[in-house]
């Protein structure tokens, strides 16, 4: 998704303060917003590979095990996924030894309008918060989960791409069913 290089300084005397969204940029808002929905978009319709895409190259997918978690390195995660990880976990899917997915499962986001925390136009950073729940069926089975998604995006050459997507589930901290899909 593509979006101007050239993005005008936002709010008063260049603050990029996100909570004065009547002063953001227009065009930026409805592309950052749209970028969050294609990505879930991706997600629910498995094309799993331009989901992945969708990252930049050192970008991380992360799930904690619990919402005030900070740092995915010494607090606990269930998941925290580079390129390579996410590639394998991908490929797993994909193949038809993958006994979860026989018959193929399926997911779902509901989710509300994301919301700009954070601008900084002159980096190309931008900071979202989205809560959603996310469904999954597998042989007849129903989970839902409700949860904060963050993404942490960057401008790459006109492009939007995640540099970070974190999930907080509300169930975070218990016992989580076994999930096929990235939430």
């Amino acid at each position: 998704m593509t979006i101007r290089a050239a993005v005008k300084p936002l709010g008063i005397n260049g603050n990029t303060d996100a909570k004065s969204p009547a002063l953001m940029d227009v065009d930026l808002e409805r592309a950052l917003i749209a970028f969050v929905l294609h990505e879930a978009r991706l997600l629910d319709e498995q094309r799993l590979e331009d989901w992945n895409a969708l990252f930049t190259p050192d970008g991380w997918y992360w799930l904690p095990a619990h919402a005030r978690h900070t740092d995915p390195l010494r607090q606990a995660s269930h998941l925290y996924d580079d390129d390579l990880l996410r590639q394998v976990h991908i490929a797993r899917l994909r193949s038809a030894q993958a006994h979860s997915q026989q018959t193929p499962g399926q997911c779902h986001h509901l989710m509300q309008q994301p919301h700009i925390e954070s601008i900084d136009a002159a980096g190309g950073r931008y900071r979202l918060r989205t809560a959603f729940i996310y469904t999954e069926l597998r042989s007849s089975r129903t989970v839902s989960l409700p949860g904060i998604a963050w993404h942490d995006l960057r401008l790459i050459d006109g492009q939007l791409r995640i540099q970070l997507k974190r999930v907080d589930l509300l169930h975070a901290a218990e016992a989580l069913p076994a999930l096929e899909f990235y939430v």
